[in-house]
């Protein structure tokens, strides 16, 4: 059985963390994040870490003892650095750009897809076959990423669609003679 929420979870400079009300408040350089904690588990700021204890030793509290400290973690390391999901777009006359606050991306579709870029995400397009998602919430981060890829997911005979950079895509043969 995993133990990961014995292990504190360390303040980086510039980072400030408050509990109240059974809320946990973290705010940094790249904006603020808020999470309401569960009463399975006491969180207590000591110094330059956090560090969470269950509150019993039934199982529930065991178990949200562990993803509590997963949450704060993740809060820590978005307000202080953030999280970005850089994304390639593969494929003969795909395209994509951000005009104004919509992502508009020409994916072989009769019509250009166009995605509302929702609140706390920033969305980047160096390139026209280059996205970059970036926010402090990692989940937040995630599913836009995953919403933009469900457009048209690369397929395996050309590869052409919306890939994450780190994906690798297992080719298929193809038609013989």
């Amino acid at each position: 059985m995993s133990r990961v929420g014995k292990y504190p979870v360390p303040l980086p400079a510039g980072v400030e963390v408050a509990v109240e009300h059974q809320v946990l408040t973290a705010k940094g350089r790249l904006g603020q994040m808020s999470l309401p904690l569960t009463d399975l588990v006491d969180v207590s700021v000591e110094g330059a870490s956090v560090t969470i204890a269950p509150r019993g030793s039934e199982r529930q509290a065991r178990m949200m003892w562990g993803t509590t400290r997963a949450l704060v973690a993740n809060m820590v390391k978005g307000v202080s650095v953030g999280y970005v999901r850089s994304m390639e777009i593969t494929g003969t006359g795909y395209r994509a750009a951000v005009q104004g606050g919509n992502l508009v991306m020409n994916l072989g579709f009769s019509h250009d897809v166009v995605y509302a870029i929702p609140p706390g995400i920033k969305i980047v397009c160096e390139r026209p076959t280059a996205i970059k998602v970036e926010g402090v919430d990692k989940r937040l981060v995630g599913q836009v990423a995953a919403e933009i890829r469900a457009w048209r997911e690369p397929e395996p005979y050309k590869g052409k669609g919306v890939k994450y950079d780190t994906e690798t895509i297992r080719r298929k043969q193809g038609k013989k003679k």
